[in-house]
C-alpha cells in the first residue's frame, strides 16, 4: 500500500507544529510532505506533491481553507482546523467532512485519524455543495472583539474594560474576573461561561492556557515549566500562579 502523505495548512507556525507531533504519535505511517502558511501556498504546495490528506486551517490569509478545499476538490481527503467549535456545522459532525478545534488534543485527532484511514482506499467524496454552504457560513462578517464586561461589584454594577482584565478562571457555576483597579488588583464573578466568552475575546491578546483558565497574554511576566509538560504562570503585580497544561504548552515555546 502506498505510503499516506498529508499537508498541514495554517498561518500559525506553533499549530502546524503541534498537528505534526500530534500526527506522527496517531499515525505512525502517515508522511507529512508539506506545510502552508497561506491559503494560496497551500493550492501550489498540493499541486506540486499531491498529499492524500489535506488539514486546512478554515481562516487563513489570502485564500481560506474552504477556498482551498473547494479548488482542491475530490484529489483528496480533507480535514478542516478551526478555533470556533460554534461553527462546527452539522456536516462536520455527519462525517462527509472532518474537522478539529484549536488546540488540537489527541483525543479529538485520534478517530479523525481512524475514519482517514479507513477512506484512504476510497474516492474522496464529493462535496461541491456543502463547501458552498460551508464558504457562506464562514465567511459572514467577524463579530468585534468583547470590549467590556459587566460585574457585579459591591451594590453596584462596574463595567470592566477587557484590556484591564489579567484572566478569567472558570469557578464551577461562575467566572473569576481578575482585573486591575487602577493599579489595584481587583476580582468579581460573573455568570456567562467561561467557554462562551473565549469565543468573544481578541484571540491575540487572550489565549486559554488551561481548560479552567484564560489569560491575558499582556500579563503575563514568567512561564516556570513543571512535571510532566506543565507550566505555571506568573503574572505582573500578581502574588497568584496559573496552571498551564500540556495541551497548551507549546503556546509558550522559546523560539
Amino acid at each position: 500500500m502506498t505510503t499516506p502523505t498529508a499537508l498541514i495548512a495554517d498561518d500559525e507556525p506553533l499549530l502546524r507544529e503541534v498537528l505534526r507531533r500530534l500526527l506522527a504519535q496517531a499515525w505512525p505511517e502517515l508522511q507529512v510532505v508539506a506545510e502552508a502558511r497561506n491559503g494560496l501556498e497551500a493550492l501550489q504546495r498540493f499541486e506540486q506533491l499531491r498529499p492524500s490528506v489535506c488539514f486546512l486551517d478554515v481562516h487563513m490569509p489570502g485564500l481560506s481553507g474552504i477556498e482551498v478545499a473547494q479548488r482542491i476538490g475530490r484529489q483528496a481527503h480533507l480535514v478542516f482546523v478551526t478555533a470556533y467549535d460554534q461553527y462546527a456545522l452539522q456536516a462536520f459532525e455527519q462525517g462527509v467532512l472532518d474537522y478539529l478545534v484549536k488546540p488540537v488534543q489527541a483525543a479529538r485527532l485520534q478517530p479523525t485519524v481512524e475514519r482517514l484511514r479507513e477512506r484512504l482506499g476510497q474516492m474522496p467524496v464529493a462535496t461541491e455543495t456543502l463547501l458552498q454552504q460551508l464558504a457562506a457560513h464562514f465567511h459572514k462578517p467577524a463579530a468585534e472583539p468583547l470590549r467590556w464586561i459587566k460585574a457585579q461589584v459591591g451594590e453596584g454594577v462596574r463595567l470592566i474594560p477587557v484590556e484591564d482584565i489579567d484572566y478569567l478562571k472558570s469557578d464551577e457555576k461562575y467566572t473569576l474576573v481578575a482585573w486591575r483597579d487602577g493599579s489595584r488588583p481587583a476580582e468579581a464573578l460573573i455568570r456567562t461561561p467561561l467557554k462562551e466568552l473565549a469565543s468573544q475575546l481578541d484571540p491575540k491578546h487572550f489565549q486559554q492556557v488551561h481548560r479552567a483558565v484564560i489569560v491575558n497574554l499582556r500579563a503575563v511576566r514568567e512561564v516556570v515549566r513543571g512535571l510532566h509538560e506543565t507550566a505555571d504562570l506568573f503574572l505582573h503585580g500578581r502574588p497568584e500562579k496559573l496552571p498551564v497544561s500540556r495541551t497548551y504548552l507549546p503556546l509558550f515555546k522559546a523560539e
